[in-house]
């Protein structure tokens, strides 16, 4: 007899049982009812909705005995161990199943959060694989300590993750009179604290920012380095057309040219001054147009130290090394990162990285934002909602904007809250 999902692929089930598999209510060894739910929300349209939140509420146990089997389907894997619906206590289990292929890690590796990072340090099959190491080596939430630590021995990371490591650290601050490595974390987290520094702009903090924030980076910045400011959602989009007045560069050299006495042979003359002008010429070109001569490391120099208007494009740059230097400014303001949550024209890692910052989520309007928006990641979403008041329950479950699983579950939530409310 042909098993349940061998059926479901065939499309000889009738929909009120399609109905009930999306919901995982099909009698069927649990092994098979994740596999059906993944097929579904992989491949159908009409119930896959459904399928995903039932496999982000489905028992623990279940996924994790699916997940560590060699012999559990490809595709259930694969869903598993990617970004957007990985588990933190899954993801052990993933990472050692032989099963699971070096591809599908490096994805993972390449947009791992902090927790994740810390986990796939820990398993020895992960490190073992060159191109995993290669690509963590470049993620902007590992440690320097532990950048060192891969670079040269991986294997030690499983016993030591936290190394000293004071050969960088004593390299890395010239200026500041602490030495171990922890006052690099606390540059991070708290650059506005004043430092020490060998010039006026170190006293704000902005510089030490800056030199801690790229040497915390240094590997993805090399690799970037040569990428271009290439904003997400396109530049005309999202700052319309009234934002790129027309300049004309003839004007931009007018002060010094009062100076220039009158003779026969002025104009070559002047030609070659205004050539040979200095370039730190104060010119008048508008953000985006000084944003554009900029590489990869004067952008980030931009978003730490820079104005709110220079932020509000750099979070939209599609190198992710810039936007995150967004979220480090020591300017940064609530109001600024309560925008960035509501945006649809943000990397969704940035969306990802606000929420590890304390600091931005104990601001109840950057949890509503998040939920709000649909450029952020299901399982994001679906975590976050709990902590949502009753009248923005309500109002999500009704925006059309952000996908079906998370309106379905608002309105279950505000039902759930509402009859609470009722019975007080």
């Amino acid at each position: 007899m042909a098993r349940t999902i061998d059926q479901i692929r065939a499309s000889r089930l009738p929909s009120n049982m399609m109905q009930f598999a999306a919901r995982g209510a099909l009698q069927v060894p649990p092994a098979e009812n994740i596999e059906i739910l993944v097929y579904l929300a992989l491949h159908n349209k009409v119930f896959g909705e459904l399928a995903r939140m039932t496999l982000a509420g489905w028992d623990e146990k279940a996924c994790l005995a699916a997940v560590s089997d060699p012999q559990t389907n490809r595709e259930v894997l694969d869903y598993f161990i990617s970004p957007d619906n990985v588990r933190p206590k899954l993801l052990p289990a993933l990472l050692e199943n032989p099963s699971v292929p070096e591809a599908q890690i490096v994805k993972l590796a390449s947009s791992a959060m902090r927790d994740t990072v810390e986990t796939i340090l820990k398993s020895k099959r992960a490190l073992s694989m060159p191109r995993v190491v290669n690509t963590l080596s470049s993620n902007p939430y590992l440690r320097k300590e532990e950048a060192a630590q891969l670079r040269s021995k991986p294997s030690d990371l499983v016993t030591q993750p936290s190394a000293p490591a004071p050969a960088p650290p004593a390299e890395a601050s010239p200026a500041a009179q602490p030495s171990p490595a922890a006052s690099v974390p606390e540059a991070v987290t708290a650059p506005t604290s004043p430092s020490e520094g060998d010039h006026t702009a170190a006293a704000d903090g902005h510089d030490e920012a800056v030199t801690v924030y790229m040497k915390d980076h240094a590997a993805d910045i090399a690799a970037e380095s040569d990428k271009p400011f290439q904003p997400i959602g396109g530049v005309v989009e999202l700052l319309g057309q009234d934002y790129f007045p027309v300049v004309d560069s003839a004007e931009i050299s007018a002060p010094p040219e009062p100076a220039a006495p009158a003779s026969s042979t002025a104009a070559e003359p002047a030609a070659s001054k205004t050539a040979a002008k200095p370039p730190g010429e104060p010119k008048r070109e508008n953000t985006l147009q000084k944003i554009n001569r900029l590489d990869v490391k004067g952008r980030i120099q931009l978003a730490l130290k820079g104005s709110k208007e220079e932020r509000s494009i750099l979070i939209r740059d599609g190198t992710k090394v810039v936007a995150f230097a967004v979220l480090e400014a020591p300017k940064l303001s609530d109001g600024e990162v309560e925008k960035f949550a509501s945006q649809k024209n943000v990397l969704e890692t940035v969306l990802r990285q606000i929420t590890l910052k304390r600091r931005f989520m104990k601001n109840y309007i950057v949890i509503r934002n998040l939920c709000a928006n649909p450029r952020t990641p299901l399982d994001l979403g679906l975590g976050l909602m709990k902590n949502l008041l009753i009248q923005d329950l309500k109002n999500i479950s009704a925006n059309k904007e952000v996908s079906e699983t998370i309106r379905k579950l608002a309105l279950k939530m505000y039902k759930q809250k509402l009859d609470e409310a009722n019975k007080k």
